[in-house]
């Protein structure tokens, strides 16, 4: 397969030279310019969530070896979300080399978070398919190596800390509802309640509904603990 330059840059940034170069690009279609001859990354997406998963893991646990789950949990989910995931696809550039369906293009779909997230998971899955497991670990860590670094057990995110907040007071779990959806199809708006059963509540709107439930318990516990 003859290869752009484009697709040999991101190679280099990416630091894996594919032997079966047609997984790469597999990984860099998204569903909306897919075809029945031209199959897109999600398949590729929910693999390569799974081996970042197992290599988060092991990182994590050599990392610290005194680390309680309770302390590894948060770490780990703070890794492997897609916010990080969307990073580390911006810092190499992956959506400059996307596939990606006109209306998705026009729509911004090269600087979306989600899509952004999932490819990086598919190009994960697809050196994990072309080279096994070391070489996905090898181009996992290059990359994820300074997330690792700095993360810590206060890394954990605003449902993470509110789910803890109503455990601790003896509360049934938050709830989060959607109250709205706007906008087209291709750049939905999600405006979301974050809710306790001591009636206490907020709402947040954002481009996604985990952003929209972020933002919400981030309001929420405000509201509950003022001095943070």
């Amino acid at each position: 397969m003859k290869l752009s330059r484009d697709i040999v840059a991101f190679m280099t940034r990416l630091g894996h030279e594919f032997d079966r170069p047609e997984l790469l690009m597999r990984a860099l279609t998204h569903p909306s310019i897919s075809t029945p001859t031209r199959p897109d990354n999600q398949r590729l997406e929910f693999l390569g969530d799974r081996v970042l998963g197992l290599v988060m893991a092991e990182a994590l646990l050599a990392a610290d070896e005194t680390a309680r789950e309770g302390q590894l949990a948060p770490r780990y989910n703070a890794l492997v979300r897609k916010e990080t995931c969307a990073e580390i696809a911006r810092q190499i550039e992956l959506g400059a080399v996307l596939k990606l369906g006109r209306s998705e293009m026009m729509s911004g779909g090269r600087r979306k978070l989600a899509v952004l997230g999932d490819a990086m998971e598919a190009v994960i899955a697809a050196v994990y398919l072309d080279a096994g497991f070391e070489a996905a670990r090898a181009v996992i860590l290059a990359h994820w190596v300074p997330f690792i670094d700095r993360v810590d057990a206060d890394s954990r995110d605003a449902k993470t800390l509110l789910q803890e907040w109503a455990q601790a007071r003896g509360l049934a779990l938050p709830e989060y509802l959607e109250i709205e959806r706007a906008g087209p199809d291709h750049a939905p708006v999600f405006t979301i309640e974050a809710r306790l059963n001591t009636g206490d509540s907020a709402r947040a709107t954002a481009g996604s509904k985990r952003q929209a439930e972020q933002q919400a318990a981030t309001a929420l516990l405000a509201l509950l603990d003022p001095e943070g």
